[in-house]
């Protein structure tokens, strides 16, 4: 998924945020909502469908946990009362009387004194809950996930209009020089046609990207909740922090208290509690019931009543093999999600590295666009000064300029992977590594 996103995020050119000239939108800037991270993480996770699941999947298995426990102490009980019309009348056994219709009233309850089940699945409970907890965790990053995509998408795309917009300017002002200079007798005709055409690619390529920011905004709106599209809150635009942990601390780390790590050996605990609990159906079990009976021709009948109290021993011997397939299916079940436990943690290295680099990495790219940039800059300014003297050629200029707007890409396309991959491997440790921007102290 992680790769997905940072394919999807086509990211365009910074400048210090001081010199950045304020963010437009056809929709309207100011009729359009802004939110800062960590206000869009807080309304993204509660919208988000399968946090939404995994909340209730946690209740669920609190409540299992807690019958399982009470199951220790208090016996399941039923009642019921019924009224029934005959045809002829017939001996009521309450009133001992004929009669043409009968009130019964019956209490009952079962108590499993001794049975293997009510132990298996104590413990199978409490890692059910355990899993689905840790789950909650897993999606609740995921859905994080997901909204900082959108979230820094829309600031990336914003960076590349800005960008589109500065070359189709810088291409109206070399069209002004070229055609002034064709005119003068100092340029062929070509020039100011070549110089056209680089105008008219800058102007496709800034309606491309401002369409591409209106669809961003509004995938940002959704994820927060809205019909309609959403703003982010600017963020700082400097060099991405140094990792504040190294590469062995985060893979144990992401081992010891990694959501979906914890997952998948609850997961484990419980199939395992569950073949356990399959297989004491071999045991037997014993139990004590009692019943109360009243009988009666009125609705709530007190004619006659009779109580009962039996201690017995249930051994089960053959019910047709469906025992046997039961924990069949426990075990396949058992070692599939210790396969699953033992393949996750074993690719557990791979994953942390993969997104630990990708932040490392990003950051190098980042100093090394910096750098880019500035002599991209000087380039720029000493084609462009030497063109308006007559000493190089038109395509050396567009080259130049060229080469400006990819180095600015370069530089704004570091800093937003690296955000990207330090949420990726937030994710996978299932901590914040750093304050959400917004968030308050």
């Amino acid at each position: 998924m992680f790769t997905t996103i940072l394919a999807a995020v086509t990211i365009a050119a910074s400048i210090p945020a001081d010199t950045r000239p304020g963010p437009t939108s056809s929709a309207g800037q100011d009729t359009v909502p802004v939110f800062t991270l960590a206000q869009a993480l807080d309304r993204a996770v509660r919208l988000n469908p399968n946090y939404v699941a995994a909340l209730g999947s946690v209740a669920e298995a609190d409540w299992a946990r807690k019958a399982a426990r009470v199951a220790f102490f208090i016996p399941s009980a039923q009642v019921s009362l019924d009224q029934t019309w005959y045809s002829q009348p017939f001996f009521n056994f309450g009133t001992l009387q004929q009669s043409k219709n009968a009130s019964t009233l019956r209490l009952g309850a079962n108590y499993e004194i001794l049975s293997a089940r009510k132990f298996t699945d104590l413990g199978r409970t409490q890692a059910e809950l355990e899993a689905t907890t840790a789950n909650e965790v897993q999606q609740r990053f995921a859905a994080a996930l997901l909204t900082e995509a959108a979230y820094y998408g829309v600031l990336a795309d914003r960076e590349l209009v800005r960008v589109a917009r500065d070359r189709s300017e810088r291409a109206a002002q070399q069209l002004v020089v070229s055609r002034a200079r064709v005119s003068s007798g100092a340029a062929v005709q070509t020039d100011s046609l070549t110089v056209r055409i680089e105008l008219i690619r800058a102007q496709v390529e800034q309606l491309r990207i401002e369409a591409q920011l209106k669809v961003a905004q509004l995938e940002f709106g959704r994820r927060v909740g809205l019909a309609g599209p959403a703003e982010p809150a600017a963020l700082d635009s400097g060099a991405p922090s140094p990792m504040p942990l190294t590469l062995e601390e985060a893979v144990r780390r992401a081992l010891e208290q990694g959501p979906e790590y914890r997952t998948a050996r609850a997961r484990e605990r419980a199939a395992e509690a569950k073949l356990k609990g399959d297989r004491g159906a071999y045991l037997p079990v014993v139990y004590l019931t009692a019943g109360h009976n009243r009988f009666d021709e009125t609705v709530f009948p007190n004619a006659a009543s009779f109580s009962n109290v039996t201690i017995g021993i249930s051994l089960p011997i053959w019910d047709n093999g469906r025992r046997e397939l039961t924990i069949l299916q426990a075990r396949t079940d058992r070692d599939v999600s210790r396969a699953f436990r033992s393949d996750l943690e074993r690719a557990a290295l791979r994953d942390v590295t993969f997104a630990y680099e990708a932040y490392e990495t990003a950051r190098a790219q980042y100093g090394l666009a910096m750098e880019g940039l500035v002599a991209s800059r000087e380039s720029y300014r000493v084609q462009d000064a030497r063109y308006r003297s007559g000493a190089t050629t038109v395509l050396d200029l567009i080259v130049a300029q060229n080469s400006l707007s990819d180095a600015e890409a370069g530089l704004v396309q570091a800093q937003y992977v690296a955000r990207l991959a330090f949420a990726q491997l937030e994710a996978i440790l299932g901590a914040r590594l750093a304050p959400i921007a917004g968030e308050e102290s």
